[in-house]
């Protein structure tokens, strides 16, 4: 079980024990999760969303990060999705870890309300039940971090978010991590700039690593990416997209920040 709990555990064990907790408190009731996410209506294809012949962007909903503390007050997620559609987003990202983010399941909901555009939920995920609860909350695609996971984790959430009538974004932060997502076969890979044992972040990560993702049929850049010559750089290197949360959320008019992002 190559790559089990490939992380700092000073930075990341409290999110990882915290998520536990709230497994611990859905797990049992993951069978009728499942019941109902099988009789949901089709998700939204994040993976064609992000495909044109442009760089993309996945706009995230966040409150809160770790590494930068509270990022914006009184954040109101049905808004700033309507905002983030109106501005080319070609898909939006929601955070709803709880204990270190300040995220919530609402958070999801409200967007899914408010947008036509594939949702991402952006969570831990460490056990099947929260890709079942996903689907159910309204969530199109779900977050699976190989620094997290085994590859016989890996290989089991990708069988049942497919299951589910999920896509998958898998994320990588090192070239041992694009190795393993590689061999699991995922059709969106992300790459996240940011070194999860110091929490800094390198855009050269990315580049780094995209000679890593030939064959991958999507790929997104994630952490890191505030202007237009951020942007420019991950398209340089082979990215179809970008995933961007900062510097929208405490933006005044984030419309206008996505299509700055969206160079050709």
């Amino acid at each position: 079980m190559g790559g089990e709990w490939a992380y700092d555990r000073a930075m990341l064990e409290p999110i990882v024990e915290s998520t536990r907790r709230r497994i611990a408190e859905i797990r049992h009731l993951t069978g009728a999760l499942r019941s109902e996410a099988l009789s949901a209506a089709p998700a939204r294809s994040l993976r064609t969303a992000l495909v044109a012949d442009r760089l993309t962007v996945i706009a995230e909903f966040k409150r809160r990060s770790p590494s930068r503390g509270v990022l914006a007050t009184d954040l109101d997620p049905a808004l700033r999705a309507k905002e983030y559609e109106a501005g080319g987003a070609a898909a939006i990202s929601v955070l709803t870890e709880p204990d270190h983010f300040d995220g919530s399941d609402d958070d999801l909901r409200a967007v899914r309300t408010s947008t036509r555009l594939p949702i991402l939920r952006k969570d831990f995920t460490l056990d099947e039940c929260q890709i079942w609860q996903a689907r159910v909350l309204g969530a199109d695609a779900v977050l699976l971090i190989v620094a997290l996971l085994s590859d016989d984790q890996l290989a089991h959430f990708l069988g049942i978010a497919r299951e589910a009538g999920l896509e998958a974004l898998v994320e990588v932060h090192t070239d041992e991590e694009a190795g393993r997502a590689v061999a699991a076969g995922p059709t969106i890979l992300g790459v996240n700039n940011r070194d999860l044992t110091t929490f800094d972040v390198d855009l050269a990560t990315a580049e780094r690593i995209a000679a890593r993702l030939v064959g991958v049929p999507v790929t997104v850049a994630e952490s890191g990416i505030f202007t237009v010559a951020d942007a420019g750089r991950m398209r340089r290197a082979g990215y179809d997209a970008v995933l961007v949360g900062e510097s929208l959320v405490k933006s005044g008019d984030p419309a206008a920040g996505i299509r700055e992002l969206a160079v050709s």
